[in-house]
């Protein structure tokens, strides 16, 4: 039994390794990649319970900067599977709510030293392999942001568990933070490994248990997140992975009596129709379910004349295209003074096409392949409209390849029309659209931007004039969840800038804070009396 109130390890974030020319980092996970890539083919399982569930329908994992190597297949489940799923997590539920905290803990405390250690390498080289981030963009991923996730996580946990309200003599009042009651969906994206670990299990280490669909396109890395918890000792059935078609999946768990909550990450417009669908089997549930979700973006840079030509066009080339602009957070529409635009339009051009783009092996190669076929048709399909379009130009890239692999050229536009289409719609992808200002028209600028858009994610001010950074800071108020101040706005670090927006970016919950662990328990307050009255009668009535 414990009798302890027991102190967790203060987190720190981890650091990022460098990857420099000759490292040891670099010649290790380089090594990895490369054993990953010339292994057969894997089969990749479903993870149901304690069992790991193959289906005769093979689905084919490749690489996106070359889409004719095979990496592996998974195994793609149909409504039976989740049924299994669903009965396997809730049969996991009652040991795995009842285990004290600090056992749940230190599980994912393991998990975080297994990742920063043993699995490092694996976790990077799979996301590098099959979702083409370069060593730095795995690092920062697939590595870092997930340790983060796990040490910080443990932390707010146990802030959560520890904030108690006060008692009257006489009386002792309690509050209990209890898992929720049945199960949670975790449906997660592509783009970042860290997030799709950590939307399984920021609700499990508070005691849930989780059905989880990760994308087709990450599933080649989510099966090293799912060796990483069986290695820290996650028991059976606590988070259960299933590779199903998102309708099949929504179809059995949006009608479940014990569905308890959705922790989303995705576009706007599948997370409106989830709350839809949850919304019409309200009267089904035996709980109002939780839901939370991070969704679209059209991140903003807002330069003030004010600001320096190096720094604005550093944080444009970054913020826009590491990764290929698949961040949620990347910038893709940026507003420039006239008296600015012609220092920051060399410096960014000149730093544009000095880009490599390639494989993620070819550690000089600064952007790689968008993700897959359906993504690279999109992006190219504004590409193909800008270049019609009487109002804009293209002053960088404008060109794409997909005959080895997803490749687009990082695209800058430059437009005079304010409401252009690329201005307005999220394209995730390597695509930045700059519209320049008259610098006179700051003010109504900065109107602009907040209205142009119905996503309210992240956006950042350049600027050295005080007065125009706190102009900007007041009248973006909502326009940004994170808001950066002379940065790019992309990078949010655990335990030091919480991710998440509103309007059409989401719910806002922050994650990689308490806020959004929060969500996942649901509170009973408990008063114990130690002398109870004997007699109905108050003084009053004397």
């Amino acid at each position: 039994m414990s009798n302890a109130i027991f102190k967790v390890p203060e987190p720190i974030n981890e650091i990022v390794k460098s990857y420099g020319p000759s490292s040891s980092e670099r010649n290790s996970l380089l090594a990895k990649y490369r054993e990953f890539k010339d292994r057969s083919p894997i089969d990749i399982p479903m993870y149901i319970g304690a069992n790991k569930v193959t289906t005769a329908n093979k689905k084919p994992l490749t690489m996106p900067h070359d889409h004719q190597h095979i990496l592996g297949y998974f195994n793609q489940g149909d409504a039976t599977h989740v049924a299994a799923a669903i009965e396997a997590a809730l049969a996991a539920k009652a040991a795995w709510a009842a285990l004290p905290w600090q056992d749940r803990a230190a599980v994912f405390l393991r998990a975080a030293d297994l990742l920063a250690g043993p699995f490092r390498d694996r976790m990077n080289a799979a996301t590098m392999l099959a979702q083409s981030k370069n060593v730095f963009q795995a690092e920062i991923d697939a590595a870092c942001e997930l340790i983060d996730f796990f040490r910080f996580n443990v932390q707010y946990m146990t802030q959560i568990y520890s904030e108690q309200p006060s008692s009257l003599p006489g009386m002792w009042n309690r509050l209990e933070y209890r898992p929720l009651e049945g199960f949670i969906f975790a449906l997660t994206p592509f783009n970042f490994t860290s997030i799709a670990a950590n939307l399984s299990a920021a609700p499990a280490m508070m005691g849930n248990v989780v059905v989880w669909k990760p994308a087709d396109s990450q599933i080649y890395s989510a099966q090293v997140i799912m060796e990483l918890f069986e290695a820290a000792g996650l028991p059976a059935g606590v988070i259960n992975m299933v590779t199903v078609d998102g309708p099949v999946a929504g179809e059995v768990i949006f009608s479940h009596k014990e569905f308890a909550g959705l922790h989303f990450t995705g576009s706007t417009g599948v997370f409106r129709q989830l709350w839809k669908n949850i919304a019409n089997n309200i009267e089904q549930y035996r709980s109002y379910p939780r839901i939370v979700g991070e969704t679209g973006g059209k991140d903003f840079v807002m330069v003030h004349s004010s600001a320096n030509a190096a720094e604005v066009a550093t944080a444009l080339s970054r913020g826009a295209f590491e990764f290929q602009g698949q961040k949620c957070s990347a910038a893709s529409r940026a507003y420039l003074p006239e008296s600015l635009w012609p220092a920051v339009k060399e410096i960014f051009v000149e730093q544009v096409q000095s880009f490599k783009q390639g494989s993620p092996e070819d550690t000089s190669n600064f952007v790689n392949a968008v993700i897959d076929a359906k993504a690279f048709d999109k992006i190219a399909s504004y590409i193909d409209y800008v270049h019609t379009q009487p109002d804009a130009q293209v002053i960088t890239g404008g060109t794409y390849d997909k005959s080895k692999g997803y490749f687009i050229a990082p695209t800058t536009i430059v437009t005079t029309n304010p409401k252009f289409r690329t201005m307005v719609e999220e394209i995730f992808g390597p695509v930045l659209t700059i519209y320049v200002y008259p610098d006179n028209q700051y003010s109504q600028t900065l109107e602009l931007v907040d209205q142009t858009s119905e996503y309210a994610l992240t956006g950042s001010i350049i600027a050295t004039d005080r007065y125009a950074i706190q102009e900007a800071n007041a009248k973006l108020m909502n326009a940004a969840g994170n808001f950066y101040i002379n940065d790019k706005p992309t990078g949010a670090v655990v335990g030091q800038q919480p991710f998440g927006g509103a309007r059409g970016s989401g719910t806002n919950d922050k994650a990689g804070a308490s806020m959004n662990l929060l969500r996942w328990v649901s509170a009973r307050t408990i008063k114990e009396t130690f002398v109870p009255p004997t007699d109905y009668r108050y003084p009053f009535l004397g």
